[in-house]
């Protein structure tokens, strides 16, 4: 299963740079890195990045982010997955643009 991680550019790029993160500003406050599923990924992004066009949408393999991966009650009481270890860039299965358009991010084609 795929999981999602929206970073913005400088996020991300400092990721790249470092290759690994503890996260965004919210993660480090929250004590984990924040996920969500394809299913919650749309409403995750029209909440907290409502207005933020330069964004990467980063998607892992759950199953190879070991037990550190919990699936915590969030948003009405929806299970998302949260990780509480530091991120490596290797762990990254594709990484796309989350363009914000006229009613929303643009997703990539398939993924939702």
């Amino acid at each position: 299963m795929l999981i999602y991680k929206i970073f913005r550019r400088p996020e991300w790029d400092a990721f790249r740079t470092a290759g690994e993160t503890l996260g965004a500003p919210v993660d480090l406050a929250d004590g984990f890195i924040h996920f969500s599923t394809a299913e919650q990924v749309t409403e995750t992004a029209a909440k907290h990045f409502a207005t933020e066009s330069d964004l990467v949408l980063v998607a892992f393999r759950a199953g190879d982010l070991g037990t550190d991966l919990r699936w915590e009650p969030s948003r009405g009481g929806a299970l998302f997955p949260h990780l509480y270890r530091p991120l490596s860039i290797s762990e990254v299965v594709w990484d796309k643009s989350l363009p914000l358009g006229a009613t929303g991010h643009i997703f990539p084609e398939g993924m939702l």
